[in-house]
């Protein structure tokens, strides 16, 4: 949706301590944009913002689902439009809304509403721009998809507080079978314009579907996912068990005369559609293949690299960690070659928890205390903290299968829903514990959790900042968030300290393989031969990172790029600021204005530095 939620729908994603946001340091005013508030013209810079509150406003109308995850109730009963009607009238509001953020003059305004103004008129630019990609994409993959993104939203963003809640979740069960016709349709315009997700990704989704609609009231099961969580919802109600049977009921219904024809529908035409899917796997392989994966590339990473020069740099950097996990070998005294230091690190049963509930509740518990600790050393990196607390939960049974490896949930706004680390236990040969500090720490503190929760509490940037973002930055932080903790004497395990290497190595790989895939024309296979030989993890790991970045072109080269940069800009201030040059400054400088793109970012930072050098 345009002006509200930029970030990929994994964004490895999606959407606490102690001081409040709202307890903003300096930095965290408007003022660190630029100069401050003192300039500009007060009247023209109240109607700018006024504007950018009613555009963001236009766009989360158009999405009651968006609603949903702020915690809004509004349009509760619905789901999103997803016609291409609807998405060529977004399309025509996107260039109104452009003309008339261009109208205003940004020497009338101060550097805080300037810099929103910057922003407001790139995001529309790329939307608008980007729009003749709009059939370039895969609505359904084993990523995200339409048909187990409403399952989702369902369990964990669907509150039911009362019984106009449980209606409205009805309601939405019911609308089921036309929002998936919606789909369908979507599918078959692509498919007519040459655009067809991969073959090995329909087992995935067909799968995905099929357990939707396993267990009761489908079957003699146990209860069906959704079954299980809107009888869960409901129990929890102050009404009678009259009025709870009757809420039960109405649901079972729904879910036999509407979700599982609907399911069930919707599986055939994927059925159909997997018998004309080819085994091409990179965008080259889409009409205007390259056009459109550079452009991809700079929208993920807000650069103007070139696929030929990111996969350099990846290569690059490769090399680099190899060279620094070979010191980790000499240190825990392993003899033998790098490759089979890997092998000892994904084959020795030291390094992972049985395939049990006992193994899986261990690690949950383990990454849990990981974070409780990292909460407590907070002060020493950070001023402006999070309000909104932190969980840690296992992926869900009925997506876990698919889903990737570790991500973030944003907290609602409004304080009803902590923000919530995912890890996927779906195999624990998948989850090696020498990575759990580093995966903790990326998803939660001083990761995710930190920066989006902080963007959403500002109270100085409009709310299409508060609510959006830019992959490069938020994933940047997100691996530089597992570099920071070693700086301050974590990862005392050297083991774990691979870990962090091999996370880190596991994103430059990232950078080879996707420009391989996609603009080099590697097979699928020639992708996971390579990463399985230049990381340790896991073949079922290197797989299913591979599959991901084939149907997410250009997403996952993202998070280097941005790390890169943090690391670039901090060594930067660290050398023209000398005694004063204070990490907590620094970062409150990084997180102060939410995500931005990182060349945005980069001015920030210079500017920061410049006021610093020469302040008393």
């Amino acid at each position: 949706m345009a002006g509200c939620e930029r970030e990929s729908a994994n964004t490895d994603q999606q959407p606490s301590v102690t001081n409040s946001a709202e307890t903003q340091s300096a930095a965290t005013q408007p003022e660190a944009a630029g100069d401050g508030q003192g300039s500009g013209n007060p009247d023209v810079i109240a109607s700018t913002n006024q504007l950018f509150e009613e555009q963001f406003q236009t766009h989360l109308d158009r999405s009651p689902e968006f609603k949903t995850f702020l915690g809004m109730k509004d349009g509760y009963d619905k789901w999103d439009n997803i016609s291409p009607a609807f998405e060529e009238e977004t399309h025509e509001i996107n260039k109104r809304q452009l003309e008339a953020l261009k109208k205003i003059d940004p020497t009338q305004l101060d550097d805080a509403t300037r810099l929103s103004l910057e922003l407001a008129i790139r995001n529309l630019e790329q939307d608008i721009e980007g729009y003749q990609w709009r059939l370039h994409t895969y609505p359904v993959n084993q990523m995200y998809a339409t048909h187990t993104g409403v399952a989702s939203l369902l369990i964990n963003q669907h509150r039911i507080d009362d019984i106009s809640d449980a209606e409205a979740y009805i309601v939405r069960l019911n609308a089921l079978p036309e929002h998936f016709q919606q789909l369908i349709a979507n599918l078959k315009e692509r498919a007519d314009a040459g655009v067809i997700v991969p073959k090995f990704v329909f087992p995935y989704v067909i799968s995905d579907g099929k357990n939707l609609i396993t267990g009761a009231p489908y079957d003699d099961g146990k209860d069906s996912t959704l079954y299980a969580d809107f009888k869960g919802k409901v129990d929890k109600l102050s009404i009678s068990d009259e009025e709870k049977s009757a809420l039960v009921e109405k649901a079972r219904t729904a879910m036999l005369e509407r979700v599982k024809p609907a399911y069930e529908n919707l599986n055939s035409y994927l059925a159909e559609l997997e018998k004309k899917a080819t085994t091409d796997d990179g965008a080259w392989k889409l009409p205007d293949g390259d056009k459109f994966y550079q452009h991809r590339l700079n929208v993920y990473t807000t650069t103007d690299m070139t696929a030929a020069e990111i996969h350099q740099k990846g290569l690059e950097e490769v090399a680099r960690i190899h060279d620094e996990m070979r010191a980790i070998m000499k240190q825990v005294k392993f003899d033998g070659s790098l490759q089979e230091f890997f092998e000892f690190m994904r084959t020795d049963p030291q390094f992972y928890y049985p395939e049990t509930e006992d193994g899986k509740q261990r690690y949950l518990k383990e990454a849990t205390a990981i974070i409780d600790t990292m909460k407590g050393r907070l002060d020493e990196l950070f001023i402006t903290k999070p309000k909104a607390d932190l969980i840690v939960k296992a992926v869900e049974p009925f997506r876990e299968k698919s889903a990737g490896k570790a991500f973030y949930q944003r907290p609602a706004p409004d304080g009803s829903r902590p923000g919530i680390y995912y890890a996927n236990l779906y195999k624990m040969s998948s989850m090696p514990t020498y990575q759990m500090e580093a995966l903790a720490y990326h998803e939660g503190i001083p990761g995710h959790h930190m920066q989006l929760s902080i963007m959403q509490e500002l109270e100085s940037v409009p709310s299409f900042r508060k609510y959006g973002g830019y992959t490069a930055y938020t994933e940047g932080w997100g691996l530089y968030s597992e570099l920071v903790p070693k700086e301050i004497g974590f990862y005392q395990n050297p083991y774990s300290d691979f870990g962090r290497l091999a996370m880190e190595l596991w994103r430059a790989g990232r950078l080879v393989v996707d420009t391989g895939i996609h603009s080099k024309k590697w097979t699928r296979e020639q992708a996971i031969d390579w990463l399985t030989e230049n990381t340790p993890n896991p073949p079922a790991d290197v797989q299913k990172a591979i599959e991901r970045y084939i149907v997410m072109p250009g997403q996952a080269t993202a998070y280097k790029i941005g790390m890169m940069k943090i690391v670039e800009l901090r060594e930067r201030a660290k050398q023209a600021l000398g005694d004063k040059f204070d990490i907590r400054e620094f970062h409150d400088v990084v997180l102060a204005n939410g995500a931005v793109p990182l060349d945005v970012l980069e001015e920030l930072v210079d500017d920061w530095i410049e006021e610093t050098r020469n302040s008393n």
